[in-house]
């Protein structure tokens, strides 16, 4: 297929049941992709109990904060299965660490208070309120996170409540898709932890040039080695922006 990035190979890391409208998009304009998912998106160990628990009180609490899609989509979920609705200010705000951690909620119905100008819990701390009296945060997240958001939200005054909505686990890759991954001519991230399991993967940084939607992501495939273009915004959009941006380079 002719297009823009025609003759360009990409490696798509996304797990397998994210990775379609990246993957549709980068086809469309000519490119060959290599769809080589090196996690995969898992229940957290105790089912989901917790988060459905959290849902049911979803009312005392004042904002929701989710960090991924991931995240954003297990909220969604927990809301549904429990048939909950909303009237005119009778629930928490929400707010999301970017726009593609936006869209589950906002394609739900679900209005996003807060969005920060960039993709980082930092950026989320120096936007959030300061609490009223008594003020609850439900944050939605990996297994595995970072503390920087749950620790800036409590140095501020907020009691948070953290909730596991998912964990990530390591599938196994074929060999003979690795060896055509380390030779196309770049590779796309979405997150930090994807970023690690494909260089421990890959032995490095091969191929060098990594397209990555955010500035953690990018920040540690710098640090393994890889020479970097970030999206901007970040999202499924500017990440193809920023493949384009690659490509003419």
């Amino acid at each position: 297929m002719s297009g823009p990035l025609s003759g360009i190979t990409l490696v798509v890391t996304r797990a397998i049941d994210q990775a379609a409208i990246l993957v549709a998009a980068l086809v469309e304009q000519g490119a060959v992709v290599v769809e080589m998912p090196v996690i995969a998106i898992v229940d957290p160990v105790d089912g989901g109990a917790a988060l459905e628990e959290a849902v049911r009180d979803l009312g005392s609490y004042d904002w929701v904060v989710v960090t991924s899609s991931n995240g954003a989509c297990r909220i969604v979920e927990a809301i549904s299965s429990q048939g909950l609705t909303f009237g005119d200010g009778d629930h928490p705000r929400f707010a999301a660490i970017g726009p593609m951690t936006a869209e589950p909620l906002l394609e739900a119905g679900l209005p996003v208070d807060l969005v920060p100008n960039k993709a980082v819990a930092e950026a989320l701390l120096d936007e959030f309120p300061v609490p009223g009296p008594g003020g609850r945060v439900l944050l939605a997240r990996a297994e595995i996170a970072r503390s920087v958001l749950p620790d800036g939200l409590r140095s501020i005054g907020w009691k948070v409540d953290v909730v596991t909505a998912y964990r990530t686990m390591a599938p196994e890759v074929d060999p003979g898709l690795l060896d055509r991954a380390r030779r196309a001519d770049a590779v796309t991230f979405t997150s930090e932890s994807i970023v690690r399991r494909y260089a421990d993967l890959a032995g490095g940084p091969e191929p060098v040039d990594a397209v990555c939607i955010g500035p953690i992501s990018a920040a540690v495939a710098r640090d393994l080695g890889f020479r970097v273009v970030e999206a901007d915004p970040h999202s499924v959009a500017g990440l193809i922006d920023a493949v384009y941006n690659l490509a003419r380079s």
